[in-house]
């Protein structure tokens, strides 16, 4: 601009100087004006040359002025600048997105996942939702959809914290899992040997033993939020008849075909009699009408308790709603007692004992729920009400239940966790073929033993599975050939007031060929934060690891 400035001026006082310059002077002079200054034509020369500059500066920028900004979509990632053509990267890349090598690699497993995520905040309502996705160990994806704080238009993030719920019980797990390898908690004496403040128990007048390991996988029979034993049990015998019909009806079934058909008419009368006596059976054992979770008074508690041993007089002088070992009964309160149990064995407060699992783990925004500290980037917790109108929901305290589902977390933190699990779980399978593998965070032996289904267990959020020890696992199977195969995979799900959670592990499947010039951890971990109640999350996980699976498999 400098230079064009120069040249226009040194055009206007020298090669027009005369004959433009004099004409204009002369006539100055005929008007009777005063006589012109000698810089009067530098002064024109520069006029112009402003003029002639801003002219071309508006060409520069277009024709058209440039739209105003719109406000940013809290669902779409942000636009990133053109650059020139040799330094246009081949993907977008923001603080939502993976880092363009990713977004290569699995641009179309990304592409599904997303569509997925959004089809179930749609369907739920929900004001915010973040997925994290790692491949062998390395997060390829993390994305916030919606919004972490609807008040003030704050955008979900990979950053963003939100409650885990009960992803809280697989930590607890952890600690469990390492005392126990360090021969500081046998899991199967009376629990009486580490809190003696938990009183004795007695089922039906017979003298019972609560153990650590039937803690951990929820047949101890101590109860869960609702308190009426009845209805519990009534619950109980009603699943176990209903799937008892079905048993009975899929072998009755199967007679008839072998009988070839013979008889019709005979076959159909029986079979209507039949559908009809286990209709009446049904009608007749049905229920009275449980409370769910968020309908009991204790999921709303505010006191504060100071430790574990003081939140057991929650529940510890209520009675076993079942034999220990007998049946399987969810209960966050059997893992407030895992936790006075961590506290013993360990000789540290339990949270204390947790911190330094996490800083090992290297999970540094993972933490336990309290009011008063200011946690960045935490999430605020919404629900329905009556008439359909979103609100936030009450102020809770979980001191009560740190270690069945009061802590705090982010999907990169819960996606370390998983590797570090799938990890320690292959890391024995690597060792023949590459003896330099530094050690899992947890022995191979302990991994398996926790990543296995346990007898008389429910997987309450895929029925293919059990529950083993603080994780819900679905083995691999495969009934028919070319049809529906199930993968092994590992998760756990959560839901807390305003807040819903999976972490998902699909390991892969491993063989002595597979493991040559590879290395542990290899499978996909998914995790996937909501700061809505109510929302099933598996099925969702599971399709979007098995997206992942499928384009991390086609890749040479």
């Amino acid at each position: 601009m400098y230079r064009l400035l120069s040249a226009v001026t040194n055009r206007a006082v020298t090669h027009g100087s005369c004959a433009w310059g004099c004409g204009r002077r002369a006539a100055h002079q005929r008007a009777g004006l005063p006589p012109l200054g000698p810089g009067w034509v530098g002064g024109l020369g520069l006029g112009l040359g402003l003029a002639l500059g801003v002219k071309l500066a508006g060409g520069l920028r277009g024709a058209s002025p440039a739209p105003p900004t719109a406000a940013p979509d809290p669902e779409t990632p942000p636009q990133a600048e053109p650059l020139p053509p040799q330094e246009q990267p081949l993907a977008q890349w923001s603080p939502q997105t993976p880092t363009p090598p990713h977004s290569r690699r699995f641009a179309r497993a990304i592409d599904r996942s997303r569509d997925l995520l959004h089809r179930i905040k749609d369907e739920v309502g929900a004001p915010g939702i973040v997925v994290g996705v790692s491949v062998d160990g390395k997060e390829v994806w993390s994305e916030g959809l919606g919004y972490a704080d609807v008040e003030n238009r704050v955008p979900c993030k990979p950053e963003t914290v939100m409650r885990i719920a009960s992803i809280s019980k697989s930590l607890t797990m952890v600690a469990i899992a390492k005392l126990w390898e360090a021969g500081k908690l046998d899991l199967d004496i009376p629990v009486q040997h580490y809190v003696p403040e938990f009183p004795e128990k007695e089922y039906e007048g017979e003298k019972v033993s609560v153990t650590t390991r039937l803690l951990i996988s929820h047949l101890s029979g101590i109860r869960h939020y609702e308190k009426d034993m009845k209805k519990v049990k009534e619950e109980k015998a009603y699943k176990a008849l209903k799937m008892m019909k079905g048993t009975m009806e899929s072998d009755q079934e199967k007679e008839l075909k072998v009988k070839g058909g013979k008889s019709n008419e005979k076959n159909d009368f029986a079979k209507a009699k039949i559908e009809q006596d286990n209709e009446a059976k049904g009608r007749n054992s049905k229920p009275c009408k449980k409370k769910n979770d968020f309908e009991q008074g204790e999921l709303y508690l505010k006191e504060k308790f100071e430790n574990s041993i003081e939140s057991l007089r929650l529940f510890k002088n209520d009675p076993l709603f079942f034999k220990p070992g007998s049946q399987f009964l969810y209960s966050t309160f059997g893992y407030t007692l895992l936790a006075a149990i961590v506290e013993r064995a360990s000789g540290y407060k339990y949270l204390d004992y947790m911190q330094k699992i996490f800083h090992d783990l290297d999970m540094l925004t993972t933490v336990q729920e309290e009011n008063e500290p200011v946690i960045y980037n935490r999430a605020r917790f919404y629900v329905y009400n009556k008439k359909r109108r979103l609100v936030n929901t009450p102020y809770v305290d979980n001191s009560y239940k740190w270690a069945g589902g009061g802590f705090l977390s982010t999907v990169g933190d819960l996606l370390k966790f998983g590797n570090a699990m799938l990890y320690g779980y292959q890391v024995g399978l690597f060792k023949n073929s590459n003896e330099n593998l530094l050690p899992g965070y947890l022995k191979p032996e302990t991994m398996l033993m926790i990543w296995t289904p346990v007898p008389n267990t429910e997987m309450s959020w895929d029925k293919e599975g059990k529950y083993a020890m603080a994780w819900g696992v679905v083995e691999k199977k495969q009934t028919y050939g070319s049809c529906r195969k199930q993968r092994h995979y590992a998760s756990h799900t959560g839901g807390a007031v305003g807040a819903s959670s999976v972490l998902l592990v699909l390991p892969e499947e491993l063989d002595a060929e597979a493991i040559n010039n590879k290395f542990p951890p290899r499978g996909t971990v998914v995790s996937i934060i909501c700061n809505m109640q109510s929302v099933g999350l598996n099925n969702t996980a599971l399709k979007i690891a098995l997206e992942f699976d499928k384009d991390r498999s086609d890749m040479p």
